[in-house]
């Protein structure tokens, strides 16, 4: 038989260490945990709380795992991922997003410890769960399609092409998957705005919206980069430098693109960062922090000028006031979702070199005007 549990002995433990910042704290309640197994369940009781305060407060599962990955521990993202998948079951049922985001949690199992380190490492995910702010919601707004398999299977198509695009080390068959690619987005997009437009149901043409990670290093650059890619493709991207994310706000195929293009991009200019330094190293410079910011900043700089160009000629006349009242939507939705921003000046961009070889790199990044509509 069981021995229960010390009355009051989780809360004890929370008091000594979710409310105080220092590591005094937070082993007194560990010693807590640790010396009484019996209290187990209702600690990850507690902890599955903590995880639907989260969701209530505009957080989705991609961002609570990325900010965990951020602040804290591999055995930290483990153990959250572990939470989130057993507070699940007693979720409310969730957009399509959300369950992509669930089965994209880490799979690895957190590592066998004594109780006392165990008990350690759940409390400071804790004390990071209650500290997490309130974000602006998301809603998980589903539109109904006729042709939904269909979709599913053009989307997969595209992964395809910019995988290879991404993995080929002859520049031509990068050209040639990456342009194929660009051309089944647009038209994927270009679709789903005629589709929206026929269909009797209004929520058919609401806009969404979805948080894309903005990565360190050099945030900066890859956050102009994902603004320049949302903007090509009639969405806004609002970023949240501190918790390292932005909110893309845009209809749901114009989403899908943004986080698809951004992705490759992202791939092709790290690689072609990687082969300007290694040049710059064979001429005997060394190269720093401030060339791969400065690379990375004219690769955003040169790829959204190349984009907007782009954009200029994508759709023909008598699709313009289609697209426009879309574009009237997301900006509403964004300015409703974020009425007040500030603009913010790009550090540590001054390095010659670096802006020279990333404008070349961007020069080079695979990506074609979308065709006209048949």
């Amino acid at each position: 038989m069981s021995t229960p549990p010390t009355p009051g002995t989780v809360d004890r433990a929370f008091e000594a260490a979710l409310y105080s910042a220092g590591d005094t704290g937070l082993d007194t309640g560990a010693s807590l945990l640790a010396a009484e197994p019996a209290a187990d369940a209702e600690r990850d009781r507690r902890g599955r709380e903590f995880v639907a305060t989260a969701w209530r407060r505009g957080w989705q599962p991609a961002d609570v795992v990325r900010v965990v990955r951020r602040e804290l521990d591999d055995v930290h993202v483990a153990l959250v991922a572990e939470l989130i998948r057993a507070q699940a079951p007693d979720d409310r049922p969730r957009g399509r997003r959300w369950q992509a985001q669930l089965a994209d949690l880490p799979t690895a199992p957190p590592p066998r410890a004594d109780r006392f380190s165990h008990a350690t490492a759940v409390l400071e995910l804790y004390r990071l769960l209650l500290r997490l702010p309130t974000l602006e919601p998301l809603d998980e707004h589903e539109p109904v399609r006729r042709d939904a398999p269909a979709e599913s299977r053009m989307l997969a198509r595209i992964r395809a092409l910019l995988a290879k695009a991404e993995a080929t080390g002859y520049p031509e068959e990068a050209e040639a998957l990456s342009a194929k690619a660009q051309e089944l987005m647009a038209r994927h997009s270009i679709d789903e705005a005629l589709l929206a437009a026929r269909s009797p149901d209004p929520a058919a043409d609401t806009p969404t919206a979805c948080r894309i990670g903005v990565e360190p290093p050099y945030e900066q650059a890859k956050a102009v980069l994902l603004d320049a890619v949302a903007s090509a493709n009639h969405c806004r991207a609002v970023w949240n430098e501190p918790l390292g994310f932005s909110t893309v706000v845009g209809f749901d195929a114009d989403l899908e693109a943004v986080e698809l293009l951004y992705t490759s991009l992202l791939v092709q200019a790290t690689t072609a960062m990687a082969k300007a330094e290694a040049a710059q190293r064979a001429g005997g410079r060394k190269r720093t922090k401030t060339f791969r910011q400065s690379f990375l900043a004219a690769y955003a700089h040169r790829v959204g000028t190349r984009l907007a160009a782009a954009a200029e000629t994508q759709v023909t006349d008598d699709l313009l006031p289609v697209l426009a009242s879309r574009e009237v939507a997301v900006a509403d939705r964004a300015e409703r979702m974020f009425p007040e921003t500030v603009t913010t000046r790009l550090r540590g961009v001054s390095d010659a070199a670096g802006w020279h070889e990333g404008a070349r790199a961007a020069d080079r990044a695979q990506m074609r005007h979308r065709p006209r509509p048949d």
